[in-house]
C-alpha cells in the first residue's frame, strides 16, 4: 500500500495523501488504472509538451519510467518524447459517493451523499424520512465517536458503505394502545348535539356521553318531538354512522358539538294525497275561467261561498287531527300543514300544551316575559286563506311576533277540537272570553287573541278578527305591546325591589348564620380545651398517685437502717439530689445494689428517670448489676453519689 502511494504521488504529482487514497479506492487499488485515469492520454496516444502535435507511442508504464527526467537534448528534439506530468491543479477529481444505512427502531433508511456533504445534511434527510426534528435526533455509529453537525464527511475518512443508528432520548416510545386509549378518552367525553326540528324550526341542545348509542339519541328525540324513530328523517350524520347500535364516540361526530336536522318522514298515503292535490289544482285551473266567477251571483251564489267551497275542496289534509290525545302532536301536524300550504315564512308556533305556553310566556323573570298570541284557525272561513298568506306570513309580522310574542295555535274547524279549546279557554280566561269565542261566526275567523299575564289572572288585551290588513294588524300588535311594556316595567321594578329585599334578608341571615357558627366554634373549642386540660390534670393526678403509691411501697419494703456500731460491715452513702440537697443513709455492705435504688426511688427519684453517678471514678451506677452487693460494686465503706435526670 505504501509503495502504491509513492508511485501515485511520483507519477501524478498528487501530494495530498487523502486524494491519493481516494484515487486508488476508485480504481480498486489498481496502480496502472489509477495513473492512466489521471494522465491525459487516449489509446496509447501521448500528448507532446507543445500541445499541438501528437505522436503515437506506447502506453506509459511506471515500472519502466519511474522518474522521467527531462534533458536539454530531449527538449530540443522533436522526435524524442516524454510523458507530460500534469500538475495538481489540472487533476479533476470526481466526487466520491458514500452509502449510509440508518436504523431507527423498526425502520431502515438508505442515504447516499457525496463526501463533501456534512453530517447535518444527513440529519435533514432523516428529518424528512422519519418525521423527527433534528434537535431531538442523536446520530450514532461513527467510528471516530460523536461528531458535530458541521463536520464534513470527507474529513472522517469513511468507507463507501456505512451503518448508523438514530437515538431519540427526548421522545416517548410509541404506544401500541394509542388508538384504544383515544377511543377510551372519547367514550368518557360529552358530545353536544344541536338538533333542529325541521317542521317547527326549533333547536334542541342535548348532551350525550360518548358511550351513548345512536338509537338512544333517536329515542330521546322521539320524547321531545313525538316523531317515532321509524318516521324520523335525519340529516347531518357522518357517513360512518351506519348502525344505530354504534356509540357516538365511534360514529365520527364532530367534537365537542355537532349539528343535526330531523323531520317527519312522509308516509305513502301523504305522498299520494299531495300528488292528488297537485292534479286537482291543475284540473281546476284548466277547467275554470273568469266568466264562471263573474256570473256566480246570477245563480244566487256569492263570492264568499265560491271561495269557501274552492278552498275546502282544495284542502285534503286537516290542519289538526280530530280528538288528538297529545296537544304537542296536534300542533306538530298543524305546523307542518301550515308550512305546506303557506310556505316556511310564518310565525314559530309553540309546540306544547296551552299551560306550557303560559309557563314559557308569563312564569319567568319579569325581564324575560312576553305576550302570548293565540291564533285560532278555521278552514271553513272565507278569510282564512287571505289572512294566513298575506297577513300572518308577512315578514314584518313574523319578525315582530318572533321578537315579542309566544305564538300558540289551534284549529277550530272540527267540533271536537272547538269544544276542547273552549274548555281550556273557560279554565284559563273565564266564561266571558269563552262565550265571546263561542258566539263568533265562521266568517269572522280566523281570530288572533293577545294575552298578557298578570299576578292573579291572565288578561285578554285584544281580539283581532280576520278581516284586517297588515298595517292594522301591526298597529294592534304594537298597541298591545305598549300596554305590556308599561306593565312589564312596573313588574321589573317590583321584582328588583323584592329581590333587593330578599338579598338583604339573605345577607343578614347568612351573616347571622356565620356569627352563630363562629360562636359555636369558639364555644366548642373552649369546651375541648377545658376537657383536654381536665383530662391532662386527671392523668397527672393519676400518675402522681401511682408514683406516690410506688414510693410508699418501696419505702415500706426497705430493710431497717443498720446502726453505726454493727457487727457486720456497714457502708455509708451520701447522695446529692439535683436540687443540691443530700440524702444520707447506712446500708449493710452485703446489701444488694437494688436496695440503694429502692431507697432513692422512695425519696421521689425513680431509677428509670434518674441516673446515679459516682465521682471518682465517674461511672453510672444504674448501669451496674442491681443484684450485686455494695461491697462488690465498691461502694464501701462510704461513697458520695449524685443524682442526674436522664435525657
Amino acid at each position: 500500500m505504501a509503495s502504491s502511494l509513492i508511485h501515485v504521488a511520483a507519477c501524478t504529482g498528487i501530494e495530498n495523501i487523502d486524494e491519493a487514497i481516494t484515487l486508488l479506492e476508485q480504481n480498486n487499488w489498481d496502480l496502472v488504472a489509477a495513473i492512466n485515469g489521471v494522465i491525459p492520454q487516449e489509446n496509447g496516444i501521448l500528448q507532446s509538451e507543445y500541445g499541438s502535435e501528437t505522436i503515437p507511442g506506447p502506453a506509459f508504464n511506471p515500472a519502466s519510467h519511474p522518474t522521467p527526467v527531462p534533458t536539454s537534448s530531449s527538449s530540443s528534439s522533436s522526435s524524442a518524447f516524454r510523458p507530460v506530468m500534469p500538475s495538481r491543479q489540472i487533476v479533476e477529481r470526481q466526487p466520491r459517493m458514500l452509502d449510509f444505512r440508518v436504523e431507527y427502531r423498526d425502520r431502515n433508511v438508505d442515504v447516499v451523499l457525496e463526501d463533501s456533504c456534512t453530517v447535518g445534511e444527513i440529519k435533514q434527510i432523516l428529518e424528512n424520512e422519519l418525521q423527527i426534528p433534528v434537535s431531538k435526533m442523536l446520530l450514532k455509529g461513527w467510528k471516530t465517536g460523536d461528531v458535530e453537525d458541521s463536520t464534513v464527511l470527507k474529513s472522517l475518512h469513511l468507507p463507501k458503505n456505512n451503518s448508523l443508528y438514530v437515538l431519540t432520548p427526548d421522545l416517548p416510545p410509541p404506544s401500541s394502545s394509542s388508538h384504544a386509549s383515544a377511543l377510551q378518552e372519547s367514550l368518557n367525553q360529552n358530545f353536544m348535539l344541536i338538533i333542529t326540528h325541521r317542521e317547527v324550526q326549533r333547536e334542541y341542545n342535548l348532551n350525550f356521553s360518548g358511550s351513548s348509542t345512536i338509537q338512544e339519541v333517536k329515542r330521546n328525540v322521539y320524547d321531545l318531538t313525538s316523531i317515532p324513530v321509524r318516521h324520523q328523517l335525519w340529516e347531518g350524520w357522518p357517513t360512518s354512522a351506519t348502525d344505530d347500535s354504534m356509540c357516538l364516540a365511534e360514529s365520527g361526530l364532530s367534537y365537542p358539538c355537532h349539528r343535526l336536522t330531523v323531520g317527519r318522514r312522509s308516509s305513502p298515503a301523504q305522498i299520494r294525497e299531495q300528488s292528488e292535490e297537485q292534479s286537482t289544482d291543475v284540473h281546476m285551473v284548466s277547467d275554470s275561467d273568469g266568466d264562471d266567477f263573474e256570473d256566480a251571483t246570477e245563480f244566487g251564489v256569492d263570492d264568499g261561498e265560491v271561495f269557501g267551497m274552492a278552498s275546502s275542496a282544495l284542502r285534503k289534509s286537516p290542519m289538526m287531527p280530530e280528538n288528538a290525545e297529545n296537544e304537542g302532536d296536534a300542533l306538530l301536524q298543524f305546523t307542518a300543514e301550515f308550512s305546506s300550504r303557506y310556505g316556511d315564512c310564518h310565525p314559530v308556533f309553540f309546540i306544547g300544551s296551552l299551560e306550557a305556553a303560559f309557563q314559557e310566556a308569563f312564569y319567568v323573570k319579569a325581564r324575560d316575559r312576553k305576550l302570548l298570541a293565540i291564533y285560532l284557525h278555521h278552514d271553513e272561513s272565507v278569510l282564512t286563506n287571505v289572512f294566513c298568506s298575506q297577513m300572518l306570513c308577512a315578514e314584518s309580522i313574523v319578525s315582530y311576533l318572533s321578537q315579542n310574542f309566544i305564538t300558540w295555535a289551534w284549529d277550530l274547524t272540527k267540533d271536537s277540537n272547538r269544544a276542547r279549546f273552549l274548555t281550556m279557554c273557560n279554565r284559563h280566561f273565564g266564561s266571558v272570553v269563552a262565550q265571546t269565542i263561542r258566539t263568533q261566526k265562521t266568517d269572522q275567523f280566523p281570530l288572533f287573541l293577545i294575552i298578557m299575564g298578570k299576578r292573579s289572572s291572565n288578561e285578554v288585551l285584544n281580539v283581532i278578527q280576520g278581516n284586517t290588513t297588515v298595517d292594522e294588524l301591526m298597529m294592534r300588535l304594537m298597541a298591545a305591546m305598549e300596554i305590556f311594556t308599561a306593565q312589564q316595567q312596573e313588574d321589573i321594578k317590583d321584582e328588583d325591589e323584592r329581590e333587593a329585599r330578599e338579598n338583604v334578608k339573605r345577607e343578614q341571615d347568612e351573616a347571622y348564620r356565620l356569627s352563630l357558627e363562629a360562636d359555636r366554634a369558639k364555644r366548642e373549642a373552649h369546651e375541648r380545651e377545658m376537657a383536654e386540660q381536665f383530662r391532662l390534670e386527671q392523668i397527672r393526678k393519676e400518675q402522681e398517685e401511682e408514683r406516690e403509691a410506688i414510693r410508699l411501697s418501696l419505702e415500706q419494703a426497705l430493710p431497717p437502717e443498720p446502726k453505726e456500731e454493727n457487727a457486720e460491715p456497714v457502708s455509708k452513702l451520701r447522695i446529692r439530689t439535683p436540687s443540691g440537697e443530700f440524702l444520707e443513709r447506712r446500708f449493710l455492705a452485703s446489701s444488694k445494689l437494688q436496695i440503694v435504688f429502692d431507697f432513692v426511688a422512695s425519696k421521689g427519684f425513680p431509677w428509670d428517670e434518674y441516673k446515679l453517678l459516682s465521682t471518682f471514678p465517674r461511672r453510672d451506677v444504674t448501669q451496674l448489676d442491681p443484684n450485686k452487693s455494695l461491697l462488690e460494686v465498691k461502694l464501701f465503706p462510704q461513697e458520695t453519689l449524685f443524682l442526674e435526670a436522664k435525657e
